[in-house]
């Protein structure tokens, strides 16, 4: 039996959900551009240089799948598609702008030296 991203059966703590959920090299980072607004793939792929493009398309199913991302296809030639995040993926905002903050407090932290 494969776990699943929620599965929190071996600590009882919602923590490991959430993290199970979030955990993965790029999604906070998908997740807080998203915050900003609307974006197409190659727009992320932009902000996320280091990510492959075939990563970055894994971190996105499993983000739609966890409803945390809106994926929007345009029947256009070419197809259009279009991110957004849910209206449960906007009740992130405050972890994401709390782990955003931090993040730029260990930086200048270790900028110092301490």
């Amino acid at each position: 039996m494969t776990r699943k991203r929620d599965d929190d059966s071996k600590t009882n703590c919602p923590v490991e959900s959430a993290l199970g959920v979030l955990g993965g090299r790029w999604k906070g980072v998908v997740l807080y551009w998203l915050l900003k607004g609307t974006h197409r793939f190659g727009e992320l792929r932009k902000r996320l240089p280091n990510c492959s493009p075939r990563m970055l398309t894994l971190q996105l199913r499993e983000l739609e799948e966890d409803g945390l991302v809106k994926r929007t296809v345009y029947p256009e030639v070419p197809p259009r598609v279009e991110y957004e995040l849910s209206p449960f993926g906007r009740s992130l905002e405050p972890v994401l702008r709390g782990l955003h903050d931090w993040g730029d407090k260990y930086k200048n932290r270790l900028r110092r030296g301490v």
